[in-house]
């Protein structure tokens, strides 16, 4: 396995006097006690011109890649472009099931054993930890659990919970932290997880789009009290919250779960909405969503999300 620095990665490949910002932890570790996860698109500090996936930077990289074409890929790949076109899904229910319970009963538990913390994040293939301790990082990379510890970094095939939490060096615990809201109900230490190939890269694809996203939603002039994303393990989606008192509300992207067959994007308000508002339409939660499907027939899937959100924080902010 590679050890992987996002960040780094990113800037190897700008010209001199560029200095990259990416959607993926990468070290050094999270030290801020305030924070659930890091802050990689954070512009602060930098030295040179900040290419970044959101509008607070000197570049997008949408504008660097139009002077820059031979990194268009690399950017791509790893969500950093608003004009990727955001891929079609087919059945990804078992996987990402599957996927769920690794993160519940086996990466979030690690993580929060270690420094307290359970939020996670989208990293390129799948989803992971961000960096804590010396520089440590827990991720699902295709269909690998993966650990990384400074400069190295072992993998090992995901088959069942027993096998991932004895990888990680931790007891498999039904019960590891008090007061979740409605976490995935355990299938057991030994049962057999299905982790195909092409539907975890085309959820690790949907999380990366979202984080895109909500990380470019952060910046809505005049937001108060703006949460970091992070990927919560208990409901296996991509999240942040925003708004004060009343007006508060989670903004995220979900890759599917009982109520809902195809991902989707949503607001849920902290408070009851006007069911009356045509707006405020899903019928399982107390909120408003878009579906894949209809992000898929929109000619800039990007755009279209974001005014979805922004839509929903506006309705929120003037309640």
């Amino acid at each position: 396995m590679r050890a992987r620095n996002p960040r780094a990665e990113a800037q190897a490949l700008l010209a001199p006097g560029y200095e990259a910002r990416v959607l993926e932890p990468s070290p050094p570790a999270v030290q801020d006690p305030r924070w659930y996860a890091d802050d990689p698109t954070d512009p602060s500090g930098a030295t040179g011109r900040v290419v970044s996936p959101t509008s607070d930077g000197d570049l997008t990289w949408d504008e660097y890649v139009r002077s820059h074409p031979e990194v268009a890929g690399f950017a791509g790949e790893r969500w950093l472009l608003r004009r990727r076109p955001l891929p079609p899904m087919g059945d990804v229910a078992a996987t990402r099931k599957s996927l769920h319970q690794v993160a519940f009963f086996a990466v979030a538990p690690l993580r929060y054993g270690r420094v307290g913390k359970l939020g996670l994040r989208w990293t390129h293939l799948g989803f992971g930890t961000p960096f804590f301790g010396a520089d440590e990082q827990v991720r699902v990379e295709e269909h690998l659990l993966v650990v990384q510890r400074g400069d190295g970094a072992t993998g090992q095939p995901i088959t069942d919970l027993e096998s991932a939490c004895a990888f990680l060096g931790i007891p498999y615990r039904e019960v590891w932290f008090e007061g979740f809201h409605d976490p995935p109900d355990p299938v057991g230490p030994r049962a057999l997880l299905e982790v195909e190939g092409r539907a975890v890269a085309e959820l690790a694809d949907w999380f990366g789009f979202v984080t895109l996203v909500l990380e470019e939603l952060r910046r809505t002039p005049g937001a108060e009290e703006v949460g970091r994303v992070q990927l919560w393990p208990e409901h296996f989606d991509v999240a942040v919250e925003m708004g004060s008192g009343g007006r508060r509300a989670s903004f995220g992207g979900s890759p599917g779960d009982d109520a809902h067959q195809e991902p989707y994007l949503y607001v849920a308000p902290w408070e009851p909405v006007d069911r009356s508002d045509p707006f405020w339409g899903d019928p399982a939660f107390n909120g408003a969503s878009l579906t894949h499907s209809e992000l898929l027939s929109s000619p800039d899937p990007f755009r279209r999300a974001l005014e979805f959100l922004l839509e929903g924080h506006r309705r929120t902010a003037a309640s």
